[in-house]
């Protein structure tokens, strides 16, 4: 690995903004940038100091790719509207589920994301509109745990050796690429970015298709997604640094009206976490978990199942693919 963490105490955020807006605008030269936006705390980042340092010369865009949380894309380039940030969404969504079509291996459908976004969507967006470099929010713990052969983060190119230049007609500036979680945390509060957005829980970069165990279609996108608007209401307050819900992929037996159902089965996971390179499970309220447990299959009737993750980062991973 050639990136060196680099930690950020609150003196030396201000340095690292202005020193990192400058270094954006030197690598682009006057030339035009496009911009990824997710609506994480990493790519919000990377949009505030891309849009400080290029002005008009950069375009930032939204993939709807259709395994977004319920509502997200709408709601993200409101909040970047209103800071004064244009930001295109596109409309992705068949593109993704056609990629995606018949896969089950973790590995196999990060590649058809990645290749879907990089090499499909942004291409054709950066022809469109003559962009020659794109800005992204890779931080350090998506090069590290890429590197070290744990996962393949999708917005990992160049740390394996791939020319950006040439496959897909752009070079990549990744502006806090020494950081992780709680230094770029520490830049969004300086950059005024809203506390909905400095203080949002990680969401992966794969987005819900890194939460279904199995083939992502669209009927098992919408019951993840489904499944994590109940847990993110019911552990909001929980003050975990993380909680999801995975959707396993064998069907499992039920009851319900007194017959069997054969329905999907819901893993809920909670994390207590500084900066994700390792999670203990949180000790939730059997309370809290007795509510998730009859919620989820109240409100979604193809899930009878409802478990909770109790093993440790390591040997488990935060996300489950």
């Amino acid at each position: 690995m050639t990136v060196q963490e680099r930690v950020l105490s609150e003196s030396d955020v201000a340095n690292f903004i202005e020193q990192g807006i400058h270094e954006i605008a030197e690598s682009v030269k006057g030339a035009r940038a496009i911009n990824a936006l997710s609506g994480g705390v990493d790519s919000s980042v990377v949009t505030l100091m891309g849009h400080r340092a290029l002005g008009d010369a950069l375009t930032t865009c939204f993939i709807d790719n259709g395994i977004m949380r319920e509502g997200e894309p709408e709601h993200i380039v409101e909040i970047f509207r209103a800071l004064d940030v244009p930001v295109e969404l596109i409309d992705a969504k068949d593109r993704f589920f056609q990629a995606l079509a018949g896969l089950t291996d973790p590995e196999q459908k990060r590649e058809a994301i990645t290749r879907t976004f990089y090499a499909d969507v942004f291409a054709e967006r950066v022809r469109d509109s003559g962009a020659t470099f794109l800005l992204q929010g890779t931080n350090y713990t998506d090069v590290e745990e890429t590197v070290a052969g744990i996962k393949r983060q999708h917005n990992i190119l160049e740390q394996l050796g791939l020319d950006t230049q040439a496959l897909y007609g752009y070079r990549v500036v990744e502006p806090v690429l020494p950081l992780r979680k709680p230094s770029i945390r520490l830049c969004a509060k300086a950059l005024g970015l809203p506390d909905e957005i400095v203080n949002r829980p990680p969401f992966p970069g794969p987005a819900l298709a890194a939460r279904v165990i199995g083939e992502v279609t669209r009927e098992r996108i919408e019951l993840v997604r489904r499944a994590t608007s109940i847990v993110e209401q019911e552990l909001s307050t929980s003050g975990a640094f993380q909680s999801l819900a995975i959707l396993h992929q064998d069907q499992v037996t039920g009851i319900r009206s007194g017959g069997r159902q054969f329905g999907y089965q819901i893993e809920v996971r909670c994390w207590d976490s500084r900066d994700a390179t390792t999670g203990t499970p949180t000790e939730l309220p059997f309370e809290v978990l007795s509510r998730l447990g009859r919620r989820i299959p109240e409100e979604i009737p193809q899930v009878v199942s409802v478990t909770y993750h109790i093993a440790p980062k390591p040997p488990a991973t935060i996300e489950a693919v």
